[in-house]
C-alpha cells in the first residue's frame, strides 16, 4: 500500500498547487476509521481506498475526488457520519462521499422492477456530481483487479454485474480504456476458458509472425515522417474479450479474425488528422465501409477521433485511430477530463464537454417514462449503442445508436413526425421503413395525416424513444376499448370472491400495483398486461406464505438476556416485521417499542437503558393486538361487513369500542389480533377497498406509554 507522502506525490505530478494537508488528513482520517478491518484477501481494508485515490489519479483528478475516494466507504463501513466528514473536510467533499455511498447501496442487478428504479437513482446521482460515478468506476475496477479472494458465487454475480452496467456506462462516459479493462476482468470470471483459449492463439500467432505489433508500428512512423508529420505511433492487441465479441458477433473462428491489432497516431493539430489520414490510405488498401470521422461529427461524451481500418503487412487488417494530443486526453478520460488538472490548474481542453450537459442529454429522454420496463430499455440501449450520424434534408445532424431505422429517425425528430409516418426516402431513394441506417445518409421521412402507429412497428424500432412512443400511442387508440374490456374482466373476477369492483376498490389497487389510477389500471388489464387475478391478490392477499413451526410468544424477540422478560408498548403497538427497540424497566422487564414511536423521545439521554432487539425469524401466531381507528357508514349491515372482511383474512376481533355515533357514520376502535406487520397491511388493505369505510388509520394512544 502507498503512503499518504507517495499519494500526495501522485498528485503533485499534475497539480503542483494540491491540498497536501488536506489529502493527508483524509489518508489519516481514512486509516484510523478502518483500522481493524480486513478485505477477503486478509490484507488491510484500507488499502482498497489508497488503491482507489491511485486510480483516480491516473485521471489526473482534483482534491476533492481524490479525498472522496480515500473516505468513500468510511459512511458505510465505519463510525463515522455524514455530520463528521462534513465538519472535517466540507460539504463538498461530504457530499460526494454520501453520494458514493448510496450508490454502492444500490442493487443495479435485481429484478427488473427494482433495477429500473435503482437506473433512476444512478442518473439522479450522476445529474447531481459526475464525480460520484467515477469514483464508483475507480471503485469496481479495484475490486474486480483484486476478485480472486471472494467467494466463487460473489465473483460471478459482481462479473455478471461490471459486464453488464459498468463497463458499458464507463464506455458511455468515454473511459474507453476503463470499460476495455472491466470487460477484460468481468471475462476472465465468467468465460475463463474462453479467454484463456484466445491468448493460446495469440501467443501462437506471435511466434509463427513476430512482433507484428514492432513491425506495422515502424511502417506507420516511416511514413508519417516522409510526409513531414510529426505524429507519435501506438500499437497493441486488441484485448481477449473484443475479440470474443467480435468472433461471436460475426460467427467466425480465431484464424478468420482479421483486425485483432489497433493503432493510434497522435499528432499536434487538427488539420494534420486528415493529412496523416491521407498518407495512411496511400500506403495501405483502405477497407469498405471501415471508416468513421469523430472529428467532424463528436460523440456526445466529447470523443474525436478518425477511425479506419486498412489490410496492412502481410495482407492483415488493422484499425488505425487518428486524433491531437488533446482529442487523445478526452479519449482516455471521457466525460473525467472536465476535472483534469495540469500545472496546478483545470485543463482548458476545448474538447472536454460540460458533464452538466452531458448529463442532461443522456436522461432528458428518460424522465417521460412512466413505465418501468421502457425506461429501464431505454437506459440499457443507450449505455450499449454505437452511434451512427444521418441528415435531415436541410442538413441537420440526427444522432442514432447503430442498427436504427428510418422511423428512429422520424421519433428522434419529433413524436408527432413519427407517429404520422407513412414512409422514408434515404440518399433519394424510397426504401421500406426497416431499414437499417448507416454513417451519413440523408433521410426525408414523408408523413400524412391521419396515420396511426402500427403494432407491427415496436419490432422494427432500435431507440428506445421510439418503442415508448409507438406502446404509449397504441395504449391511447384502444384505451377505451381496453377500459371497457377491463372493467368486464374486474367484474368476473370481484364475482368469483363474494366482492364489488367498486371505484375506491380500483383506485387502491392502482395505488398497491403502481399505476397511476383506476382508468389507467382497467386499460391495462384489458390490454392483457396485468390479469385481473392481480388486483384480487392485491386487495385480498391469502395466508402468509411463511411455513413451518410457529415461533414461541415468549421468544418472540431476540436479543433479551436469559434472565429478561418483555413486553409490546402498549402505545405503539409494535409487530413482527417492524423495526424494534427494547427500553428496560426496573422490575418490569423490557418494553418493546416500534422504532418510530414518539415516546421514545422522551427517554433520549437513557440510552444505558435502550437494548438493541429484533424479531425472531419464522411464523408468528395471531396473537399480537393492534388497534384500528375507522369511520364507517351508519348503514344496515355495514359493521357486519367489516367484521366479516376482518374475519376473511385470518385475523381475530378483541375487542370494539364506539367513540362518536352520528346519523350518517360511526367511528370506532377496533382490536385486531395480527401475526406480522404484512398480516396487517393485508387487514388494513382490505378495509379501505370497502366503500362504506370512509378512513381508516392505525391507532397509536401516548396516553398508554410505559
Amino acid at each position: 500500500m502507498i503512503d499518504a507522502d507517495d499519494l500526495i506525490a501522485l498528485v503533485q505530478n499534475y497539480n503542483p498547487k494540491t491540498n497536501a494537508d488536506l489529502i493527508r488528513r483524509a489518508y489519516a482520517y481514512g486509516d484510523k476509521m478502518h483500522d481493524g478491518q480486513l478485505r477477503h484477501s486478509g490484507e488491510s481494508y484500507f488499502t482498497h481506498p489508497v488503491a482507489v485515490a491511485a486510480i483516480l489519479t491516473e485521471q489526473q483528478l482534483d482534491d476533492a475526488t481524490i479525498v472522496t475516494a480515500l473516505l468513500h466507504d468510511t459512511i458505510e463501513d465505519t463510525r463515522s457520519t455524514y455530520s463528521e466528514v462534513e465538519r472535517q473536510f466540507g460539504a463538498e467533499i461530504a457530499g460526494l462521499v454520501d453520494g458514493v455511498t448510496k450508490l454502492t447501496n444500490l442493487q443495479l442487478s435485481s429484478s427488473e422492477t427494482k433495477q429500473s428504479e435503482n437506473f433512476r437513482k444512478l442518473f439522479m446521482a450522476m445529474s447531481k456530481d459526475l464525480r460520484v460515478i467515477l469514483v464508483k468506476l475507480a471503485d469496481r475496477l479495484h475490486n474486480m483487479r483484486t476478485i480472486r479472494a471472494m467467494r466463487p458465487d460473489k465473483q460471478l454475480q459482481k462479473a455478471r454485474e461490471t459486464m453488464d452496467i459498468y463497463a458499458p456506462l464507463a464506455g458511455r462516459m468515454g473511459m474507453q480504456w476503463m470499460r476495455e479493462e472491466l470487460e477484460d476482468l468481468a471475462f476472465r470470471v465468467l468465460n475463463p476458458e474462453a479467454r484463456n483459449s484466445i491468448i493460446r492463439r495469440f501467443i501462437t500467432l506471435q511466434r509463427e509472425s513476430g512482433d507484428v505489433i514492432q513491425k506495422i508500428t515502424r511502417d506507420l512512423e516511416g511514413e508519417l515522417e516522409k510526409a513531414g508529420i510529426d505524429a507519435q505511433v501506438f500499437g497493441r492487441a486488441k484485448k481477449p474479450h473484443s475479440i470474443w465479441r467480435k468472433m461471436e458477433e460475426k460467427k467466425i473462428g480465431f484464424s478468420r479474425l482479421s483486425d485483432i491489432y489497433g493503432f493510434r497516431v497522435i499528432v499536434s493539430k487538427e488539420d494534420e488528422c486528415y493529412a496523416a489520414l491521407g498518407v495512411v490510405h496511400r500506403r495501405w488498401r483502405a477497407v469498405p465501409g471501415r471508416f468513421k470521422d469523430y472529428i467532424s461529427q463528436p460523440k456526445s461524451n466529447g470523443y474525436r477521433s478518425i477511425h479506419t481500418t486498412v489490410s496492412g503487412r502481410d495482407g492483415k487488417r488493422v484499425e488505425i485511430q487518428i486524433r491531437t494530443r488533446e482529442m487523445h486526453e478526452v479519449a482516455e478520460a471521457g466525460v473525467a477530463a472536465h476535472w483534469s488538472y495540469r500545472d496546478g490548474v483545470r485543463a482548458e481542453n476545448p474538447f472536454a464537454v460540460d458533464p452538466a450537459k452531458w448529463i442532461a442529454s443522456l436522461s432528458e429522454r428518460f424522465d417521460t417514462e412512466d413505465d418501468h420496463d421502457e425506461f429501464l430499455e431505454h437506459v440499457k440501449m443507450e449505455m450499449y449503442a454505437d452511434q451512427v450520424f444521418c441528415f435531415t434534408p436541410k442538413g441537420e445532424v440526427v444522432k442514432l445508436p447503430k442498427g436504427a431505422t428510418p422511423l428512429d429517425f422520424a421519433y428522434a425528430i419529433h413524436t408527432r413526425i413519427g407517429d404520422s409516418c407513412v414512409g422514408a426516402k434515404v440518399d433519394g431513394i424510397r426504401v421500406p421503413l426497416w431499414t437499417r441506417l448507416r454513417n451519413g445518409q440523408s433521410v426525408d421521412i414523408m408523413t400524412a395525416e391521419g396515420q396511426r402507429p402500427q403494432a407491427t412497428w415496436i419490432d422494427i424500432v432500435a431507440t428506445g424513444r421510439a418503442k415508448a412512443a409507438i406502446r404509449r400511442s397504441l395504449r391511447e387508440e384502444d384505451r377505451e376499448r381496453f377500459i371497457k374490456l377491463g372493467r368486464e374482466l374486474v367484474r368476473v373476477a370481484f364475482d368469483h370472491v363474494g366482492k364489488r369492483p367498486t371505484e375506491k376498490a380500483l383506485r387502491i389497487a392502482a395505488k398497491q400495483i403502481g399505476i397511476d389510477g383506476s382508468r389507467e389500471l382497467l386499460a391495462r388489464i384489458g390490454s392483457a398486461e396485468i390479469p385481473s387475478r392481480d388486483v384480487i391478490e392485491t386487495l385480498y392477499p391469502g395466508p402468509s406464505g411463511k411455513t413451518g413451526d410457529e415461533v414461541d410468544v415468549s421468544r418472540a424477540v431476540v436479543g433479551l438476556k436469559p434472565s429478561q422478560t418483555f413486553s409490546r408498548a402498549a402505545c405503539c403497538q409494535p409487530v413482527p416485521g417492524e423495526r424494534i427497540v427494547g427500553i428496560s424497566y426496573r422490575g418490569r422487564g423490557v418494553i418493546v417499542h416500534a422504532i418510530d414511536c414518539e415516546a421514545l423521545a422522551e427517554l433520549q439521554n437513557d440510552s444505558d437503558r435502550w437494548v438493541d432487539l429484533h424479531w425472531q425469524d419464522g411464523r408468528h401466531p395471531p396473537v399480537h393486538n393492534v388497534s384500528l381507528d375507522m369511520t364507517i357508514a351508519n348503514d344496515s349491515g355495514v359493521l357486519g361487513r367489516i367484521c366479516t372482511l376482518i374475519g376473511e383474512q385470518g385475523a381475530n376481533i378483541s375487542d370494539l369500542v364506539f367513540i362518536d355515533r352520528k346519523p350518517d357514520f360511526y367511528r370506532l376502535i377496533v382490536d385486531v389480533d395480527l401475526r406480522d406487520v404484512e398480516h396487517l397491511h393485508a387487514v388494513m388493505l382490505a378495509l379501505e377497498a370497502d366503500s362504506d369505510v370512509a378512513s381508516l388509520v392505525r391507532h397509536r394512544d401516548l396516553e398508554r406509554k410505559p
